[in-house]
């Protein structure tokens, strides 16, 4: 989130401190809502009386930082959902003839889904006797 907006008079040795304080104990990039909340706590202790922040621009901000991260939830349901979906068609995959492309060989191979492991990000299949990623299959018929 960018913080271009922030007006009123901060040291920015201060302000520089504080972020590097954050960065360092924090496990990305990212601004969160505590960083940002550190950093409004910094920005009004140093504050200029004479010159105060702006309610409608610290408003402003923290909105913004409620739609992120309300987007971020959103993001992180999608990403948990979707991965549940492959799960889900992986393991219906098992009992049916399945068809993919061997990487190595460029061949068509078909063979019967005979299991399913979900140890990596990605499902694997396993159709005669080699684990295949779910996402290499490119055919499915019900076994007769």
């Amino acid at each position: 989130m960018p913080l271009d907006g922030i007006t009123g008079s901060v040291d920015p040795a201060t302000q520089a401190a504080a972020l590097a304080a954050n960065q360092s104990s924090s496990r990305s990039q990212t601004m969160d809502s505590e960083v940002f909340m550190k950093l409004l706590v910094t920005q009004l202790r140093n504050q200029d009386p004479s010159s105060p922040m702006d309610t409608n621009q610290m408003i402003s901000q923290q909105t913004q930082l409620a739609m992120m991260e309300q987007i971020t939830n959103q993001t992180t349901t999608a990403n948990e959902n979707f991965s549940l979906q492959m799960r889900i068609a992986a393991a219906n995959l098992v009992g049916k003839q399945v068809s993919y492309t061997d990487a190595t060989t460029g061949k068509s191979i078909e063979g019967t889904a005979t299991a399913v492991s979900y140890a990596g990000s990605v499902p694997t299949v396993t159709v005669g006797g080699k684990e295949v990623d779910l996402d290499v299959i490119s055919g499915i018929k019900t076994a007769s």
